[in-house]
This record gives structure tokens, C-alpha cells and sequence, in this order.
């Protein structure tokens, strides 16, 4: 086999172990919660439906590239729960280390841009790194708030931490910022958030 289809075969099939990573989140028809390979897919969905909503111009297959590979350093360091104050302390370096194993799997120049895609989606500087941020809130939101805030309630998390991790969100994108803000508000005033 040659060499560097080896090497991309070997990368698809470590993705494989994104199907086994199960994050806070409930999905909406079954009693269990959501893994990042079905989070990441869900973002891609959500790119192109979504887009509008982003006052900016973006490169939609760019956005689609970045979501769906932002989470593949969850394989080595773990979801971090937004919320866990204690294991947010580590995570960039947890995340660091994973990016350099599994993208260091690809042949060179597939490895140079898998790893710029992950490190542009961490420091949100670019508009699609910014819409891909929007996206990456607005997703676990919906669904912990369609499921009456079962992963909330279940972690006692306080309307005012999921303000303030949505800040990004309601400065980046004012339609789906507002929307955010009135579905805190509601889970507030429905129990679901302290």
C-alpha cells in the first residue's frame, strides 16, 4: 500500500474511537447522551442551515472542515465539560499534546492543515472560526434546553455560567444570540437553571 494513503487510512480509523466519546449532552430521542462524532456532524448540518445568521461572509466548506474536526483532540485529552471550572484548567495543554499525536498520523501536508484548522477554531480569530464558535455553543444549548435542562439540572449549572460562556455568541451572532439569551432566561424561569 502506498505510504501515504496508509497514513490517511490510519487517521480514518482513529476518528472511529469519536463514536465511543460521549459528551454532557442528552440527545432528543433516546435516553442517553450525544458523542462528539454525532456533536461534530450536527455542527457541519447546522454551517450550512445556519449561515445567514452570521454577519459576516464565511467560506462554508472552511466553517464545515473546522467543526468537523475540532473535537478529534477529545480521542487523547477527553471532553472537557464546559462547565468543569477544575478540568478547563488543563485542557489546552490535554488538547495540545492530542493535536500533535493524532494530526502528526497524516502525511505532512494533511497534517499541517488538519492542525491549522484545530488551532484557527481555538483562537477564534477568523470569521469562520467565529461562526464555527457560534455553532459549537448554540448546538448543546438547544439541546439541553429541548430536553427541559436535564444536563443542566443534573450539574446544577446556574443561568448566569451559561450567560457568560455564551458571550462570544451573542457578540458574534445578534439573531442567535437573542435567541440564546431568551432560552436562559426561559430554562431560568422554568427551573432548569439556577
Amino acid at each position: 500500500m502506498d505510504q501515504r494513503l496508509e497514513k490517511q487510512l490510519s487517521f480514518v480509523l482513529e476518528l472511529d474511537k469519536m463514536k465511543s466519546l460521549y459528551r454532557q449532552t442528552y440527545v432528543l430521542h433516546e435516553d442517553r447522551t450525544e458523542n462528539d462524532a454525532e456533536h461534530s456532524w450536527h455542527l457541519a448540518v447546522m454551517a450550512f442551515l445556519l449561515a445567514e445568521y452570521f454577519p459576516e461572509p464565511v467560506d462554508l466548506l472552511h466553517v464545515m472542515k473546522m467543526v468537523l474536526l475540532h473535537d478529534v483532540v477529545e480521542i487523547d485529552a477527553g471532553d472537557t465539560y464546559l462547565y468543569d471550572e477544575e478540568g478547563n484548567r488543563t485542557k489546552a495543554a490535554r488538547e495540545e499534546k492530542a493535536a500533535q499525536r493524532l494530526y502528526g498520523l497524516l502525511p505532512q501536508d494533511q497534517q499541517q492543515e488538519m492542525y491549522s484548522l484545530w488551532r484557527e477554531f481555538e483562537e477564534k480569530k477568523t470569521p469562520e472560526a467565529r461562526f464555527a464558535g457560534v455553532l459549537d455553543r448554540v448546538q448543546p444549548l438547544l439541546l439541553n434546553y429541548t430536553n427541559n435542562g436535564r444536563a443542566w439540572t443534573e450539574h446544577g449549572i446556574a443561568a448566569e455560567q451559561v450567560r457568560e460562556r455564551n458571550t462570544a455568541t451573542v457578540e458574534n451572532s445578534p439573531v442567535l444570540g437573542r435567541l440564546i439569551l431568551s432560552l436562559i432566561d426561559d430554562a431560568r424561569s422554568k427551573g432548569w437553571l439556577k
